[in-house]
């Protein structure tokens, strides 16, 4: 049986805390793709920051060869990440255990990462690899594999389902529109730039994980 388990993270030096010590009011969400071989998880979005002040130069980290900004998006910020496995850290764990990665965000304080395997041998696997290799994480939540049945099977992140519920009860995708990105915006306290992101990327993953059937 399926079984996806959520871990958090609060203590040890994930490869990404150099960001959050040059910008500790910083969001880092992991975007997941196809693995090939050894590359794992290669980019990441910069969210919460000022993209038009970002430098990203004396940032290091043994974990990390390289970063660098591929684009910008709304005000978040898509950037290509090279790691560097020689590092023990939750990707390592991934990368040697049958699991596979669900979701990451990251703050300054706290790591939330999601993972799926095939059993509950497999995520306990992960987990001995965790302690073995002293890299500090925590089970919060562990069940099995569900139905979509709502959006919290969607693959949306928190801020994507808080952006998008607020925009329906507005009436944001009624005609003629009874609320403007920015109003909305204002009700979040964030701009309207990462509002409309957030609004961009939550309908996509919607559509795909709804509309979008693997081609056979």
């Amino acid at each position: 049986m399926a079984i996806e388990a959520s871990f958090a993270a609060t203590e040890g030096t994930f490869p990404l805390a150099g960001v959050f010590a040059k910008f500790p009011a910083a969001q880092i969400e992991l975007d997941r793709v196809v693995p090939a071989t050894q590359v794992l998880i290669p980019y990441f979005w910069l969210q919460d920051v000022d993209s038009e002040e970002i430098d990203l130069e004396g940032i290091s980290h043994p974990g990390i060869d390289d970063l660098r900004i591929i684009d910008d998006v709304d005000g978040e910020l898509f950037v290509r990440i090279d790691w560097d496995f020689d590092y023990e850290s939750v990707l390592s764990a991934i990368l040697e255990t049958d699991v596979a990665l669900v979701s990451a965000i990251g703050r300054e304080d706290k790591w939330t990462f999601e993972i799926r395997g095939e059993s509950q041998a497999d995520v306990s696997d992960f987990q001995t690899y965790c302690r073995d290799h002293d890299i500090p994480v925590e089970l919060t939540e562990l069940h099995a594999l569900s139905p979509l049945h709502s959006g919290q099977e969607y693959d949306l992140t928190d801020a994507q389902r808080e952006a998008l519920t607020l925009a329906y009860a507005r009436g944001y995708f009624d005609s003629p529109r009874q609320a403007s990105q920015q109003a909305i915006a204002a009700e979040l306290d964030i701009t309207r730039q990462a509002f409309a992101s957030r609004l961009q990327r939550g309908t996509r993953r919607l559509i795909a994980s709804t509309l979008v059937r693997p081609s056979e």
